[in-house]
Protein backbone atom coordinates (compact mmCIF):
# COMPACT_ATOMS: atom_id res chain seq x y z
CA UNK A 1 0.00 0.00 0.00
CA UNK A 2 1.55 3.49 -1.22
CA UNK A 3 1.87 5.76 1.84
CA UNK A 4 0.61 9.34 1.87
CA UNK A 5 2.10 12.65 3.03
CA UNK A 6 -0.81 14.31 4.00
CA UNK A 7 -0.24 17.91 4.08
CA UNK A 8 -2.74 21.32 6.07
CA UNK A 9 -2.29 24.81 5.95
CA UNK A 10 -1.06 26.00 9.37
CA UNK A 11 -0.60 26.81 11.56
CA UNK A 12 -0.11 23.23 13.33
CA UNK A 13 -0.53 22.94 17.18
CA UNK A 14 0.68 19.95 18.96
CA UNK A 15 0.13 18.51 21.99
CA UNK A 16 0.11 15.39 24.45
CA UNK A 17 -3.96 15.46 25.14
CA UNK A 18 -6.54 12.86 23.78
CA UNK A 19 -10.13 11.93 24.32
CA UNK A 20 -9.37 8.94 26.69
CA UNK A 21 -6.39 10.68 28.46
CA UNK A 22 -8.83 13.37 29.52
CA UNK A 23 -11.77 10.84 30.38
CA UNK A 24 -9.86 8.85 32.01
CA UNK A 25 -8.50 12.07 33.88
CA UNK A 26 -12.39 13.13 34.82
CA UNK A 27 -12.34 9.51 36.41
CA UNK A 28 -9.51 10.11 38.76
CA UNK A 29 -11.26 13.82 39.40
CA UNK A 30 -14.51 11.94 40.34
CA UNK A 31 -12.40 9.47 42.84
CA UNK A 32 -12.59 11.33 45.93
CA UNK A 33 -16.28 11.53 45.74
CA UNK A 34 -16.59 8.20 44.75
CA UNK A 35 -14.94 7.12 47.95
CA UNK A 36 -17.02 9.56 50.24
CA UNK A 37 -20.20 7.66 48.77
CA UNK A 38 -19.22 4.45 49.73
CA UNK A 39 -17.67 5.34 53.26
CA UNK A 40 -21.24 7.24 53.93
CA UNK A 41 -23.83 4.90 52.11
CA UNK A 42 -21.93 1.79 51.95
CA UNK A 43 -23.58 -1.54 49.76
CA UNK A 44 -26.56 0.67 48.55
CA UNK A 45 -23.43 3.08 46.76
CA UNK A 46 -21.29 0.08 45.78
CA UNK A 47 -24.46 -1.61 44.06
CA UNK A 48 -25.93 1.25 42.28
CA UNK A 49 -22.58 2.92 40.77
CA UNK A 50 -21.29 -0.53 39.71
CA UNK A 51 -24.57 -1.45 37.97
CA UNK A 52 -25.12 1.90 36.50
CA UNK A 53 -21.33 1.91 35.20
CA UNK A 54 -21.98 -1.81 33.96
CA UNK A 55 -24.94 -0.92 32.26
CA UNK A 56 -23.64 2.18 30.47
CA UNK A 57 -20.90 -0.06 29.24
CA UNK A 58 -22.83 -3.11 27.75
CA UNK A 59 -25.54 -0.81 26.06
CA UNK A 60 -23.03 1.67 24.49
CA UNK A 61 -20.93 -2.04 23.38
CA UNK A 62 -24.28 -3.35 22.01
CA UNK A 63 -25.76 -0.75 20.08
CA UNK A 64 -22.10 0.61 18.80
CA UNK A 65 -21.59 -3.24 17.63
CA UNK A 66 -25.33 -4.57 16.62
CA UNK A 67 -27.14 -0.95 15.48
CA UNK A 68 -24.79 1.19 14.04
CA UNK A 69 -22.32 -1.60 12.92
CA UNK A 70 -19.35 -0.04 13.89
CA UNK A 71 -15.70 -2.09 14.95
CA UNK A 72 -14.52 -1.72 17.24
CA UNK A 73 -16.51 -0.20 19.82
CA UNK A 74 -15.82 3.22 21.35
CA UNK A 75 -16.29 1.85 25.26
CA UNK A 76 -12.75 1.85 25.82
CA UNK A 77 -12.79 5.74 25.49
CA UNK A 78 -13.71 6.12 29.00
CA UNK A 79 -16.66 8.10 28.07
CA UNK A 80 -19.41 5.56 29.13
CA UNK A 81 -17.67 4.86 32.27
CA UNK A 82 -17.82 8.64 32.81
CA UNK A 83 -21.93 8.39 31.86
CA UNK A 84 -22.09 5.68 34.29
CA UNK A 85 -20.79 6.97 37.09
CA UNK A 86 -22.18 10.63 36.88
CA UNK A 87 -25.52 8.58 36.60
CA UNK A 88 -25.30 6.98 39.63
CA UNK A 89 -23.92 10.53 41.33
CA UNK A 90 -27.15 12.07 40.46
CA UNK A 91 -29.17 8.61 42.13
CA UNK A 92 -30.36 7.74 45.29
CA UNK A 93 -27.98 4.75 47.34
CA UNK A 94 -31.56 2.69 47.77
CA UNK A 95 -32.55 2.87 44.01
CA UNK A 96 -33.83 -0.20 42.61
CA UNK A 97 -31.36 -1.94 40.49
CA UNK A 98 -33.88 -2.39 37.90
CA UNK A 99 -34.48 1.23 37.58
CA UNK A 100 -30.64 2.26 37.33
CA UNK A 101 -30.74 -0.39 34.35
CA UNK A 102 -33.35 1.57 32.67
CA UNK A 103 -31.82 4.87 32.99
CA UNK A 104 -28.67 3.56 32.02
CA UNK A 105 -30.22 2.58 28.86
CA UNK A 106 -32.07 5.84 28.14
CA UNK A 107 -28.74 7.74 29.20
CA UNK A 108 -26.95 6.08 26.58
CA UNK A 109 -29.05 5.02 23.94
CA UNK A 110 -31.46 8.11 23.46
CA UNK A 111 -28.93 10.76 25.00
CA UNK A 112 -25.71 9.83 23.32
CA UNK A 113 -25.48 7.00 20.36
CA UNK A 114 -29.01 7.84 18.91
CA UNK A 115 -27.05 11.02 17.98
CA UNK A 116 -24.47 9.31 16.40
CA UNK A 117 -22.29 8.60 19.64
CA UNK A 118 -19.62 10.82 21.48
CA UNK A 119 -19.12 14.27 19.96
CA UNK A 120 -22.40 14.24 18.30
CA UNK A 121 -24.78 14.52 20.99
CA UNK A 122 -26.28 17.91 22.04
CA UNK A 123 -27.53 16.93 25.29
CA UNK A 124 -25.36 15.03 29.02
CA UNK A 125 -26.34 11.58 28.37
CA UNK A 126 -26.18 11.49 32.57
CA UNK A 127 -28.30 14.17 32.94
CA UNK A 128 -30.73 12.97 29.94
CA UNK A 129 -31.30 9.73 31.90
CA UNK A 130 -31.41 11.31 35.33
CA UNK A 131 -33.93 13.38 34.31
CA UNK A 132 -35.99 10.63 32.82
CA UNK A 133 -35.86 8.51 35.67
CA UNK A 134 -37.34 12.01 37.63
CA UNK A 135 -40.00 11.80 35.79
CA UNK A 136 -41.09 8.41 35.03
CA UNK A 137 -39.85 7.34 38.84
CA UNK A 138 -40.16 10.52 40.88
CA UNK A 139 -41.29 8.52 44.27
CA UNK A 140 -38.00 6.29 44.07
CA UNK A 141 -36.24 8.96 42.84
CA UNK A 142 -36.80 11.54 45.92
CA UNK A 143 -36.47 8.95 48.68
CA UNK A 144 -33.32 9.70 50.01
CA UNK A 145 -31.52 7.28 52.54
CA UNK A 146 -30.20 8.76 55.69
CA UNK A 147 -26.41 8.28 56.25
CA UNK A 148 -24.51 5.87 58.08
CA UNK A 149 -26.17 2.92 57.11
CA UNK A 150 -23.87 1.01 55.40
CA UNK A 151 -25.22 -2.30 54.94
CA UNK A 152 -28.66 -1.24 54.23
CA UNK A 153 -29.76 -0.67 50.52
CA UNK A 154 -33.76 -1.28 49.50
CA UNK A 155 -34.54 -1.09 53.89
CA UNK A 156 -32.19 1.79 54.23
CA UNK A 157 -34.47 4.78 56.73
CA UNK A 158 -34.73 8.08 54.54
CA UNK A 159 -34.84 11.63 55.56
CA UNK A 160 -34.81 15.19 54.78
CA UNK A 161 -32.30 16.38 52.29
CA UNK A 162 -30.73 20.00 53.03
CA UNK A 163 -32.57 21.73 49.33
CA UNK A 164 -36.09 19.55 50.40
CA UNK A 165 -35.75 21.59 54.22
CA UNK A 166 -34.99 24.42 52.30
CA UNK A 167 -37.88 24.72 50.08
CA UNK A 168 -40.40 23.21 53.09
CA UNK A 169 -39.29 26.54 54.62
CA UNK A 170 -40.40 28.85 51.03
CA UNK A 171 -44.15 27.32 51.69
CA UNK A 172 -44.94 28.41 54.82
CA UNK A 173 -42.58 26.37 57.03
CA UNK A 174 -39.39 28.93 58.21
CA UNK A 175 -39.01 26.05 61.23
CA UNK A 176 -37.60 23.90 58.58
CA UNK A 177 -34.48 25.99 58.34
CA UNK A 178 -33.70 25.10 61.68
CA UNK A 179 -33.29 21.45 60.89
CA UNK A 180 -30.46 22.12 58.26
CA UNK A 181 -27.11 20.54 58.85
CA UNK A 182 -23.99 22.48 59.42
CA UNK A 183 -22.04 23.91 56.64
CA UNK A 184 -19.10 21.70 58.40
CA UNK A 185 -21.01 18.87 57.93
CA UNK A 186 -22.18 19.65 54.51
CA UNK A 187 -18.67 20.12 53.17
CA UNK A 188 -17.92 16.81 54.58
CA UNK A 189 -20.37 14.56 53.66
CA UNK A 190 -22.60 14.32 56.74
CA UNK A 191 -26.47 14.50 54.63
CA UNK A 192 -28.91 13.03 53.10
CA UNK A 193 -28.62 13.14 49.58
CA UNK A 194 -27.82 12.11 45.84
CA UNK A 195 -24.57 9.72 45.85
CA UNK A 196 -22.24 11.97 44.21
CA UNK A 197 -23.58 15.77 45.49
CA UNK A 198 -23.57 14.81 49.43
CA UNK A 199 -19.59 15.96 49.88
CA UNK A 200 -18.54 19.58 48.78
CA UNK A 201 -14.96 18.76 49.66
CA UNK A 202 -14.61 15.95 47.75
CA UNK A 203 -16.04 17.76 44.47
CA UNK A 204 -13.84 20.98 44.98
CA UNK A 205 -11.00 18.40 45.03
CA UNK A 206 -11.82 16.82 41.66
CA UNK A 207 -12.23 20.48 40.77
CA UNK A 208 -8.30 21.61 41.75
CA UNK A 209 -6.93 18.80 40.09
CA UNK A 210 -9.01 19.31 36.61
CA UNK A 211 -7.37 22.54 36.53
CA UNK A 212 -4.68 21.55 37.58
CA UNK A 213 -4.49 19.01 35.04
CA UNK A 214 -6.01 21.82 32.48
CA UNK A 215 -8.62 19.34 31.48
CA UNK A 216 -11.31 21.79 32.07
CA UNK A 217 -10.86 25.75 32.77
CA UNK A 218 -12.16 28.08 35.51
CA UNK A 219 -15.27 30.25 33.64
CA UNK A 220 -18.05 27.45 33.69
CA UNK A 221 -17.51 26.23 37.61
CA UNK A 222 -17.18 29.81 38.63
CA UNK A 223 -19.45 31.49 36.80
CA UNK A 224 -22.16 29.47 37.89
CA UNK A 225 -21.06 29.19 41.55
CA UNK A 226 -20.35 32.48 41.64
CA UNK A 227 -24.12 33.24 40.05
CA UNK A 228 -25.79 31.36 42.44
CA UNK A 229 -23.87 32.77 45.57
CA UNK A 230 -24.91 36.90 44.40
CA UNK A 231 -28.53 36.12 43.70
CA UNK A 232 -29.71 33.82 46.32
CA UNK A 233 -27.63 36.09 49.18
CA UNK A 234 -29.61 39.09 47.68
CA UNK A 235 -32.78 36.69 48.33
CA UNK A 236 -31.27 36.14 51.48
CA UNK A 237 -30.67 39.46 52.63
CA UNK A 238 -34.20 40.42 51.63
CA UNK A 239 -36.02 37.79 53.76
CA UNK A 240 -33.66 35.90 56.28
CA UNK A 241 -36.31 33.74 57.57
CA UNK A 242 -37.71 32.24 54.38
CA UNK A 243 -34.50 32.11 52.21
CA UNK A 244 -31.49 30.12 52.94
CA UNK A 245 -28.02 31.19 53.73
CA UNK A 246 -26.67 31.60 50.04
CA UNK A 247 -23.54 28.98 51.90
CA UNK A 248 -26.22 26.46 52.01
CA UNK A 249 -27.15 26.51 48.36
CA UNK A 250 -23.55 26.38 47.17
CA UNK A 251 -22.99 23.57 49.48
CA UNK A 252 -26.45 21.68 49.25
CA UNK A 253 -27.82 19.67 46.38
CA UNK A 254 -26.03 19.08 42.95
CA UNK A 255 -24.83 22.07 42.33
CA UNK A 256 -21.46 21.31 42.84
CA UNK A 257 -21.59 17.86 40.85
CA UNK A 258 -23.45 19.74 38.15
CA UNK A 259 -21.07 22.89 38.17
CA UNK A 260 -17.74 20.86 38.43
CA UNK A 261 -18.29 17.97 36.38
CA UNK A 262 -21.27 17.79 33.96
CA UNK A 263 -22.01 21.43 32.53
CA UNK A 264 -18.05 21.20 31.47
CA UNK A 265 -18.66 18.58 29.34
CA UNK A 266 -16.59 19.19 26.44
CA UNK A 267 -19.35 18.24 23.42
CA UNK A 268 -22.38 20.75 25.05
CA UNK A 269 -20.58 23.52 26.43
CA UNK A 270 -19.69 26.53 24.64
CA UNK A 271 -16.16 26.61 22.89
CA UNK A 272 -15.14 30.73 23.34
CA UNK A 273 -14.08 31.57 27.14
CA UNK A 274 -17.06 34.36 26.68
CA UNK A 275 -19.21 31.90 25.98
CA UNK A 276 -18.27 29.84 28.70
CA UNK A 277 -19.05 32.49 30.78
CA UNK A 278 -22.62 33.66 29.52
CA UNK A 279 -23.26 29.68 29.45
CA UNK A 280 -22.56 29.23 33.34
CA UNK A 281 -24.30 32.67 34.75
CA UNK A 282 -27.33 31.49 32.55
CA UNK A 283 -27.14 28.52 34.50
CA UNK A 284 -26.38 29.73 37.42
CA UNK A 285 -29.83 32.04 37.28
CA UNK A 286 -31.91 28.90 36.19
CA UNK A 287 -31.12 27.35 38.56
CA UNK A 288 -31.72 29.59 41.46
CA UNK A 289 -35.16 30.32 39.67
CA UNK A 290 -35.80 26.71 40.03
CA UNK A 291 -35.18 26.31 43.55
CA UNK A 292 -36.84 29.11 45.04
CA UNK A 293 -39.75 29.78 42.56
CA UNK A 294 -40.35 26.27 40.61
CA UNK A 295 -41.87 22.85 41.86
CA UNK A 296 -38.54 21.08 42.08
CA UNK A 297 -36.27 21.26 44.96
CA UNK A 298 -33.47 20.98 42.37
CA UNK A 299 -33.06 22.99 39.50
CA UNK A 300 -29.00 21.95 38.10
CA UNK A 301 -30.49 19.18 35.94
CA UNK A 302 -32.82 21.16 34.24
CA UNK A 303 -30.66 24.32 34.18
CA UNK A 304 -28.00 22.41 32.29
CA UNK A 305 -30.14 20.49 29.82
CA UNK A 306 -31.72 24.03 28.73
CA UNK A 307 -28.81 25.49 28.09
CA UNK A 308 -27.54 22.94 26.30
CA UNK A 309 -29.74 23.38 24.09
CA UNK A 310 -28.82 27.02 23.52
CA UNK A 311 -24.72 26.08 22.93
CA UNK A 312 -24.52 25.94 19.31
CA UNK A 313 -26.37 29.53 19.67
CA UNK A 314 -23.58 30.88 21.90
CA UNK A 315 -21.05 29.28 19.59
CA UNK A 316 -22.65 30.79 16.40
CA UNK A 317 -22.41 34.47 18.11
CA UNK A 318 -19.65 34.37 20.37
CA UNK A 319 -17.12 32.42 18.28
CA UNK A 320 -13.17 32.56 19.16
CA UNK A 321 -11.25 34.42 17.58
CA UNK A 322 -9.66 32.72 14.37
CA UNK A 323 -5.79 32.32 15.57
CA UNK A 324 -3.59 34.52 13.39
CA UNK A 325 -6.77 36.67 12.18
CA UNK A 326 -6.12 40.36 12.15
CA UNK A 327 -8.94 42.82 12.53
CA UNK A 328 -9.75 45.52 10.22
CA UNK A 329 -9.35 48.95 10.63
CA UNK A 330 -12.68 51.05 10.85
CA UNK A 331 -12.66 53.74 7.98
Amino acid sequence: MENKLIISLSPHVHNTDSVKKNMYGVLIALAPALLVSLFVFGLGALLVTATSVLSCLLFEWAIAKYLLKRTPTSITDGSAIITGVLLAFNLPSNLPLWIVIIGALFAIGVGKMSFGGLGCNPFNPALVGRVFLLLSFPVQMTSWPKVGQWGSYLDAETGATPLSLMKQALHGNPDALNDLPSAFQMLLGNNAGSLGEISALALLLGLGYMLWKKIITWHIPVSILVTVLVFTGIMHYVSPTEYASPVYHLLGGGLMLGAIFMATDYVTSPMSKRGMLLYGVCIGILTVVIRLFGAYPEGVSFAILIMNAFTPLINTYLKPKRFGEVAKKKK
